[in-house]
């Protein structure tokens, strides 16, 4: 058995549904079902009851996805503390980020960083969360900074910053010419949106409806530079990050306008695999990122 069989029995465990977790590993449908009838033919034994919806482990599935768990825990936590003394070796920090945390947020870190540790190198990675989430549990990465943090047994997550979120237009939409608005304002206006699969967009979605707030999607991207772009051309208004439009704030190709009904903000999050080993040097970078010293 290849341990990316292992993983893809694992997926479809938790996941409970074929097209997710074909989805996860990228690969069809039908290869999932077939890695999962290759494992009853091992087994000789039927280890997930396909007539439920969504899908059950039958309780020889249970009892092979509590191995395969194990196993696979085992050996992630082998790659990720091989991963630590590699990079002591290699006197590296491997640390990967939403794109926006990685330009926006955290290089002041990374400064303060190399004044105490000038020899160690932090090399950062933008990716999206999922494979973020995915590099931090097999042990490639060794601290992940993502938006929206989810909780995971398998990892320790820690604040980060609570990010302001703002109204963003263009310097010609008539609601550029306001210091503060009212959410409601936004309604039924052209949005330029994160990507559903975004956890910003999920909760950004939650603050319109808790006002009954409907926008009106024409624009979805999985990155807020390309809804900048997208934003600037006035092809719609947004919400982001403060801290993500300084830059074009200044240049005057956007505004932002901050609410007034409350102080709507983003949370940020650090995450680690647990019982992972850490160096002096990864310590006291984690202690930057938690305490802002």
């Amino acid at each position: 058995m290849h341990l990316e069989t292992l993983r893809i029995y694992c997926d479809l465990a938790e996941l409970k549904s074929f097209s997710k977790t074909a989805e996860k590993h990228q690969v069809s449908q039908s290869a999932v079902s077939q890695q999962l009838a290759q494992l009853e033919l091992q087994h000789n034994c039927q280890l997930v009851n396909r007539k439920k919806r969504p899908l059950e482990l039958t309780q020889q599935g249970q009892l092979f996805y509590k191995t395969c768990r194990h196993m696979i825990d085992s050996y992630d936590n082998f790659k990720s503390e091989l991963n630590t003394l590699k990079s002591v070796g290699g006197l590296r920090i491997n640390v990967a980020a939403i794109f926006s945390i990685g330009m926006h947020s955290l290089p002041p870190f990374i400064k303060k960083f190399m004044i105490r540790y000038p020899d160690i190198n932090v090399h950062v990675e933008y990716l999206e969360s999922d494979k973020i989430y995915d590099l931090v549990l097999t042990g490639e990465v060794d601290i992940g900074l993502v938006a929206i943090p989810k909780q995971d047994k398998r990892l320790d997550v820690y604040n980060f910053q609570q990010e302001p979120l703002v109204l963003v237009c263009s310097a010609k939409h008539t609601l550029a010419k306001q210091s503060q608005a009212d959410i409601s304002q936004l309604q039924f206006e052209k949005f330029i949106a994160f990507e559903k699969t975004v956890p910003t967009r999920v909760w950004i979605d939650n603050i319109l409806h808790r006002y009954n707030v409907a926008i009106h999607p024409v624009m979805e991207f999985d990155n807020i530079e390309t809804i900048k772009r997208a934003v600037e051309i006035n092809a719609g208004i947004s919400i982001l990050p403060e801290n993500s439009v300084e830059q074009e704030i200044a240049a005057g190709t956007l505004k932002s306008v901050r609410f007034w009904n409350e102080k709507f903000t983003r949370p940020t999050g650090i995450i680690l695999r647990k019982s992972k080993i850490q160096t002096p040097a990864s310590r006291y970078f984690l202690k930057l990122l938690t305490e802002g010293e």
